[in-house]
C-alpha cells in the first residue's frame, strides 16, 4: 500500500490562483441578467505589509463572495488602496523616497500578499485614491458640491499639530497629542473648507431606524455623535454690562427644568464675551491660553480636571430676581456647540457638580428621585440625572421633568428683556460641518483658486486634474504645496491675472467616502455612471472594524446623499448591511531589560518561555490586540508559506465568533492545517475506487446516514454563512468529516454505500469551497468533476433530510422525570400512551398503581399522573 501524498499547500494554492486568473473566474460584468450581490470590505491603507486582521477581514468577505456566486447572483467583489495620507510623507522625510514610490511600492507588494490569500477579488476594478484618474474625479465631485451650495470656507477652532504643521480631526488627538507625531495638540483659527454634512444632520439621524441591518451600537454611536437635543436658549440679565457691551448672556440648556438649581454661569474660552474680558486682564488671558491647549475632542474635555476662571460678572436669576449667579470662563464649555454658554446645576450635572465642588459653589437639588425622601435627600459625588419629580423650585414643584421644561418655556417665551423674547425653543445637534483642508502634500488637492481681484474660484472643469507636483520637497517643516516654487502660482480662471492656486488638500475621509460607488465603474470618464451605482448600490453586505463605525460610515452617508443631490447617483444609503469584526490578539512578549519581542523569538523550553537565541528568560504579558509597537504580530506571509493561505482562513474563520477578537495561537495553527490535511487524505484515499462511481442515493442503513448527514451539513452550513456565523460553520464541517470518517475504509468498495460517499464528499469540496478554496479545487479536481468548483452551484438540500424521523420524549410521573421514549415523529397519542405504560422503568415506578391519567404533549413530553 502506497503512503498517501502529503498536501503541499504551496504547490497547489500558486496553481489554483493561476487556473481562477486565466479563466477570468472572479471578473464581474455590469450587464449580467443575474441578481446581484456587492460584497465589500473596507479598504486598506498601503503600509506595506497585510496583518493578521486582514486576513480576517478579507477571509470573511470572500466567504461571502464565493458562497454568493455559487447561489447563482452576479457578485461584485473588488479591492483598492486608501492611498493618500501622512505615513507617505512621514516615510518621505525619514527615508528620503516620494510619497508616490513609497505607496505603490508597498501596493505592489500588499497586492501580491493578498493574492496569495486566493481571493475571489476583480482586480480589473482595482482603484487607488491616490491615482489621478481617481482624485480627478474627486476633484469634480468637490466643484459640483460647491456649485449646490455643500461647500462653505469659513474660519473655525481646529486642532492644530505643530510638528506635522496640519489640521487633526477630534479623533487624531489622542489624550491631547497628535496620534502621529504625539506633540501636544493647539488650537488654532484657521480659514478652511468645509463640507455642509449639517444640512443633513436630521435626515442621517432618522435613516438610521431604516438600517436594520446594522449592528445596534454603530447605530448608536452615529446617533450620539449626531447629538440631537431639544432645549431653550435663555438670555440671563447681566448685572452689569458685559466687557463687550452686552447688557445679558444668552445660553442653550437642554434641562430648562433645572433652573432653580442654578449656581453658576459659564462661557466657552473663545467666546466673545471671554475675549473681551481677557483683553483687559493678562490672568484670563493665561487661562484662555491653557484652554486652547486642551484640543477640542469632546473626550479630553470629559477627562480633563475641570477648571474655570471668574470675570467678575454676574447675572439675575431668571425667576428670582433677587439672586445673581457668577459667570465662569469654563475649560469644559465649547464654543460650537449651542452658543457657547451654559448654565450650571451642579446637582443633576456631573461636570457642572465638578466644577462647582472644584469652586465651593452651591449645589442644590431639584429633581427628586422617585421613593426618595425631600427631608434627607442629597447630592455627594455623583449627580442625579434620573427621573423624578421637581421640588425646591417655585411653581414647578411636584410637575414631572418634561412638564417642568414646558412651563418654563412658555413662561420665559412670553417675557421680554430689551424689548424681545427671554428665551425661545431650539433644536441643535452635536454634529458640525466637516472640515476637509489638510496642510500636506499626500492628498487630493482642492481645485479652487485665490485671486485678489475676484476672490476665491473654483478651477473650470476643462482644466482637471489640478495634479499634484512630483518635484517637491520635505527637508522643512510644512506643506510642501506652499514651499513649491511654482505650483501654486496660476493665472485666475475668471480675470486672468495673476493668483494663488490653494494648497490645502483634502482629509483622506472624502477618500473613502465614495470609492464603494466609484467600484462600480472604475474606469468611467466621469465620476460615477449613475446606471451601474442604482444597479451596485447599496453594498449587500459591508465588512470592517467597528473604530470606523462614527467618520467613515457617517461621512459616507453623507456623500451619497450629496451625490444624489448633485446627479451622480440616485440613492441615500451606501451599506444595506454592515458587519463589524473583531480584532486578532497574541500575547505580549519582554526580554530582561523589558524590551517588546516578537513571538518568532521567543520559545517554550523545559515549559519556560525564553528568548530563541540567547536562552534568556521572557516575561509574558497580556493577550493583545496585535500591534507594531508591542511587536505581538505574526506575519500571515510567513504563516502562508509554512502553513497556506486555506489553513490561515480555516483559523480565522473557526472557534471566534466573528464579531469577538480572536487570539491567534501557533497551536491553532497547526490544528487548521492538520484539519486540511486530515480532508486532503480522505479525498486522496478514496479518490482512485470513486472517481468512476457515479454518484447516487445508495441503499441501506448507512447509505441513509450518510444521505443525512450531507444535507444537513449543507443546510447548516448555508444557513450560517447567510446568517455571518462562520465559526458555526467550521463547527458544522467538523461534524459532517467525522459523520463521514467511518465509512471512508471500506465504502468506497461498496455498491451500497460508494454512490452515496461519492455525492458526499462533493457535498463536503462545495460546502468547505469559500472557506478553504484551493483545498476544495484541488479535492475537486482529484475526484474527476469537470470544470472549476469556483464556477460550480451549491448543492441542492434535501429539506425532507432535515428532520428526524423519530422524536425523544421525556416521561413525568407526578412530576419528576423518571424516564424517555424514542418514538415515531407520526406517531398518535395512543400509540405513546400505550409505549411509555409497556416500558419497564414505568412499571417500577408505578408500582402496581394505575394510573389516573397519562397526558401526552405531541413531540414535546408525556405526564403520567398517579
Amino acid at each position: 500500500m502506497t503512503t498517501p501524498e502529503r498536501y503541499n499547500a504551496r504547490d497547489v494554492e500558486m496553481r489554483w490562483q493561476r487556473e481562477w486568473e486565466t479563466h477570468g473566474v472572479f471578473r464581474t460584468r455590469n450587464e449580467d441578467p443575474r441578481q446581484k450581490y456587492y460584497v465589500l470590505e473596507m479598504f486598506p491603507y498601503p503600509s506595506g505589509r497585510i496583518h493578521m486582521g486582514h486576513v480576517r477581514n478579507y477571509a470573511m468577505g470572500d466567504v461571502i463572495a464565493r458562497y454568493k456566486r455559487a447561489k447563482g447572483f452576479n457578485v461584485l467583489h473588488p479591492m483598492g488602496w486608501d492611498a493618500f495620507g501622512m505615513p507617505a510623507e512621514n516615510a518621505a522625510m525619514q527615508n528620503k523616497v516620494h510619497p508616490r514610490d513609497w505607496t505603490y511600492s508597498n501596493i505592489a507588494h500588499m497586492r501580491g500578499q493578498l493574492k496569495q490569500m486566493g481571493l475571489s477579488i476583480d482586480w480589473d476594478r482595482e482603484i487607488a485614491t491616490c491615482d489621478v484618474s481617481y482624485y480627478q474625479q474627486q476633484q469634480r465631485l468637490f466643484l459640483d458640491f460647491y456649485k449646490a451650495g455643500l461647500v462653505a470656507r469659513k474660519t473655525a477652532k481646529v486642532n492644530w499639530d505643530p510638528v506635522d504643521q496640519t489640521v487633526l480631526a477630534n479623533e487624531q488627538v489622542i489624550e491631547g497629542r497628535g496620534w502621529r507625531s504625539g506633540a501636544l495638540v493647539e488650537q488654532r483659527e484657521l480659514t478652511q473648507w468645509f463640507f455642509r454634512i449639517t444640512d443633513y444632520s436630521q435626515e442621517l439621524l432618522e435613516a438610521l431606524d431604516g438600517l436594520e441591518r446594522w449592528p445596534e451600537k454603530v447605530r448608536l454611536m452615529q446617533k450620539n455623535w449626531i447629538g440631537r437635543s431639544e432645549g431653550l436658549r435663555v438670555r440671563f440679565e447681566l448685572t452689569g454690562r458685559g466687557p463687550d457691551g452686552s447688557s445679558d448672556l444668552e445660553v442653550f440648556t437642554t434641562r430648562p427644568d433645572t433652573l432653580f438649581g442654578a449656581s453658576f454661569l459659564a462661557v466657552a474660552a473663545d467666546h466673545p464675551l471671554a475675549i473681551a474680558a481677557g483683553e483687559r486682564d493678562s490672568a484670563l488671558r493665561d487661562f484662555q491660553a491653557e484652554c486652547r491647549k486642551l484640543g477640542t475632542s469632546a473626550l479630553a474635555i470629559e477627562t480633563a480636571d475641570k477648571k474655570g476662571y471668574d470675570t467678575g460678572l454676574r447675572a439675575r436669576h431668571p425667576f428670582q430676581p433677587d439672586v445673581t449667579l457668577p459667570v465662569f470662563v469654563a475649560n469644559f464649555i465649547l464654543m460650537e456647540y449651542g452658543t457657547g454658554a451654559i448654565f450650571g446645576c451642579p446637582a443633576h450635572d456631573q461636570r457642572d457638580l465638578d466644577f462647582a465642588r472644584a469652586y465651593g459653589l452651591p449645589v442644590t437639588p431639584v429633581v427628586l428621585p422617585p421613593d426618595a425622601d425631600p427631608a434627607v435627600f442629597t447630592i455627594a459625588d455623583e449627580a442625579y440625572t434620573g427621573p423624578g419629580t421637581i421640588y425646591h423650585s417655585s411653581f414647578l414643584d411636584g410637575l414631572s421633568i418634561e412638564d417642568a421644561k414646558d412651563v418654563v418655556a412658555t413662561r420665559l417665551e412670553k417675557r421680554a428683556l430689551d424689548g424681545a423674547p427671554q428665551a425661545e425653543r431650539q433644536v441643535n445637534y452635536r454634529l458640525r460641518d466637516w472640515g476637509i483642508s489638510r496642510q500636506r502634500y499626500w492628498g487630493c488637492p482642492i481645485p479652487m483658486v485665490h485671486c485678489e481681484a475676484c476672490g476665491t474660484v473654483p478651477v473650470p472643469e476643462r482644466f482637471l486634474p489640478v495634479e499634484l507636483p512630483a518635484d517637491v520637497s520635505f527637508d522643512r517643516p510644512g506643506n510642501p504645496l506652499d514651499h513649491h516654487p511654482t505650483w501654486s502660482k496660476v493665472d485666475c480662471p475668471e480675470c486672468g491675472k495673476p493668483a494663488r492656486r490653494e494648497t490645502d488638500t483634502m482629509d483622506t475621509f472624502v477618500d473613502s467616502s465614495w470609492y464603494f460607488a466609484r467600484f462600480t465603474a472604475p474606469h468611467s470618464p466621469a465620476p460615477t455612471e449613475v446606471e451601474a451605482v442604482d444597479h451596485w448600490l447599496p453594498v449587500d453586505q459591508y465588512i470592517g472594524g467597528v473604530e470606523h463605525a462614527i467618520l467613515h460610515l457617517l461621512y459616507s452617508r453623507f456623500f451619497l446623499r450629496a451625490m444624489k443631490k448633485t446627479g451622480h447617483a440616485r440613492l441615500d444609503e451606501p451599506f444595506a448591511g454592515l458587519f463589524t469584526q473583531g480584532m486578532v490578539t497574541h500575547e505580549t512578549y519582554k526580554d530582561e531589560a523589558g524590551a517588546w519581542l516578537f513571538p518568532e523569538d521567543v520559545v517554550v523550553r523545559d515549559g519556560a518561555h525564553v528568548h530563541a537565541k540567547t536562552g534568556a528568560p521572557v516575561t509574558v504579558g497580556p493577550v493583545e490586540s496585535m500591534s507594531k509597537s508591542k511587536k505581538n504580530v505574526v506575519d500571515p506571509t510567513a504563516i502562508i508559506e509554512s502553513f497556506g493561505a486555506d489553513t490561515a482562513r480555516w483559523f480565522m474563520l473557526s472557534d471566534t465568533p466573528p464579531e469577538r477578537d480572536i487570539q491567534w495561537t501557533e497551536a491553532g495553527a497547526e490544528g487548521a492545517h492538520r484539519f486540511i490535511q486530515r480532508v486532503w487524505r480522505m479525498v486522496q484515499d478514496a479518490a482512485p475506487a470513486l472517481k468512476g462511481v457515479r454518484e447516487g442515493d445508495g441503499s441501506g442503513a448507512d447509505a441513509e446516514t450518510i444521505r443525512k448527514a450531507m444535507h444537513r451539513a449543507a443546510a447548516a452550513v448555508e444557513n450560517d454563512i447567510e446568517s455571518l456565523a462562520f465559526n458555526r460553520a467550521v463547527a458544522r464541517v467538523y461534524e459532517f468529516v467525522n459523520a463521514l470518517h467511518p465509512y471512508m475504509a471500506t465504502g468506497v468498495s461498496s455498491s451500497d454505500i460508494a454512490p452515496v460517499l461519492k455525492k458526499a464528499l462533493r457535498y463536503l469540496l462545495q460546502i468547505i469551497g469559500p472557506m478553504t478554496p484551493h483545498l476544495a479545487e484541488e479535492g475537486w479536481a482529484a475526484l474527476g468533476y469537470d470544470g472549476l468548483l469556483a464556477r460550480a452551484a451549491w448543492p441542492e438540500v434535501d429539506r425532507s433530510l432535515l428532520v428526524d424521523s423519530t422524536v425523544t420524549l421525556p416521561i413525568q410521573i407526578n412530576g419528576k422525570k423518571r424516564a424517555e421514549i424514542h418514538v415515531e415523529r407520526s406517531a398518535s397519542p395512543q400509540e405513546i400512551e400505550s409505549a411509555v405504560l409497556e416500558m419497564e422503568d414505568v412499571r417500577r415506578h408505578l408500582d402496581g398503581r394505575s394510573p389516573k391519567k397519562v397526558i401526552v404533549v405531541p413531540q414535546r413530553i408525556v405526564n403520567v399522573v398517579v
